[in-house]
């Protein structure tokens, strides 16, 4: 028994020595091989007590995370980066210089109004973001064919991702600059919804391009994030010339599935909801459905908005006494804004109601 149990226990070590050593000699272009061999003498290295030999394996974990996050959410790649701004991982602080002075020519009065710039700070915490402890009994650890630590860790990246994405579409979300679907009607596809919305067509998209363009946004770096439900509404009514100019940029890699009048246009299962006031109000992730709620698709300009991720911490209690086994948990930190108090850049296309 012992000698399957430091069988197991040396093979373990050699796999997460071979995944550090890649990782490691990845980020900093070192040759493979003597970076994982070293790592590998030093897993035999014997460990003072009361030391965690396992502790290397929770920063793999960490960069994994890290890696992973934006997988199948690629739309978060395309925003400002304000990674460097994370004080103590836990709150984003800018500073941003006030207004310039004006410049006056040919100017008639001296001595000239003396000015003091006033600078600001932007400041904002990011969100906490924790899973649930997730217990492994010890048998498990000892009888399972395959390695249960990595396909909890795979549950626990997918649930991060998932609510890291929604909570920053949500952030995302514009409170004034909205415009509404105009087609015709069609059946609400929202859970706990009711009646009919009006279809969301090309011409909806236009009139976000037409927006933007009155504001002076650049042309270039415009993107978009549909609903399954909203794209395949687009899609429906595309010509089949618009549909062959909007597929021939598809870039699963970066998540684009089209372009459309300048926008490159993403998919996800949800994107954002809003209620139907005369101003619409974004609902918060996991608001119950109303009767009059309504989709909402997400277009914005690359330096319209800002993300920034903090702290990745992974917490374990191994061997612990009262379950008999193991217990992981996950928390991290991130968050976002829109960059411009007058939302200059970012659009939300919100269904109308239908007849």
């Amino acid at each position: 028994m012992k000698a399957s149990r430091f069988i197991l226990s040396l093979t373990i070590s050699i796999l997460f020595a071979c995944l550090s050593g890649g990782l490691i000699a990845q980020t900093f272009a070192l040759p493979p091989v003597p970076v994982i061999v070293g790592l590998v003498g030093i897993s035999f290295i014997p460990m003072p007590d009361g030391v965690a030999a396992m502790a290397i394996q929770k920063e793999i974990w960490q960069n994994w995370i890290a890696e992973n996050l934006f997988k199948d959410n690629e739309f978060l790649n395309n925003a400002v980066n304000a990674d460097q701004y994370v004080l103590a991982g836990k709150v984003v602080h800018i500073p941003q210089a006030g207004a310039s002075p004006g410049v006056e020519r040919n100017r008639a009065t001296i001595p000239a109004t003396v000015i003091q710039r006033t600078d600001v700070d932007i400041t904002y915490s990011l969100d906490e973001f924790t899973t649930d402890p997730v217990y492994i009994p010890h048998a498990d650890t000892v009888e399972l064919s395959y390695d249960k630590i990595s396909s909890i860790m795979a549950d626990i990246m997918g649930t991060l991702r998932e609510k890291v994405a929604e909570w920053m579409l949500y952030h995302w979300g514009p409170a004034t600059n909205i415009l509404r679907t105009s087609s015709d009607n069609i059946a609400t596809h929202l859970s706990g919804a009711t009646g009919n919305r009006k279809k969301l067509i090309p011409a909806d998209i236009k009139a976000v391009q037409l927006a933007m363009n009155k504001q002076n946004v650049p042309k270039e770096n415009r993107f978009a994030i549909l609903s399954s439900d909203l794209l395949n509404q687009l899609t429906d009514s595309l010509t089949a010339t618009q549909y062959r100019d909007f597929s021939a940029v598809y870039d699963m890699s970066k998540g684009i599935v089209g372009q459309l009048y300048g926008f490159k246009i993403m998919e996800r299962s949800t994107v954002l909801s809003y209620t139907n006031d005369s101003t619409p109000v974004k609902k918060a992730v996991g608001a119950a459905g109303a009767a009059a709620d309504n989709d909402a698709g997400l277009f914005w300009h690359q330096q319209a908005v800002e993300r920034a991720l903090g702290d990745i911490l992974m917490f374990e209690n191994r061997g612990d006494a009262t379950y008999y086994g193991d217990i992981y948990s996950a928390l991290l930190r991130m968050g976002g804004r829109i960059r411009r108090s007058d939302e200059k850049g970012i659009y939300a296309l919100v269904q109308a109601a239908g007849a």
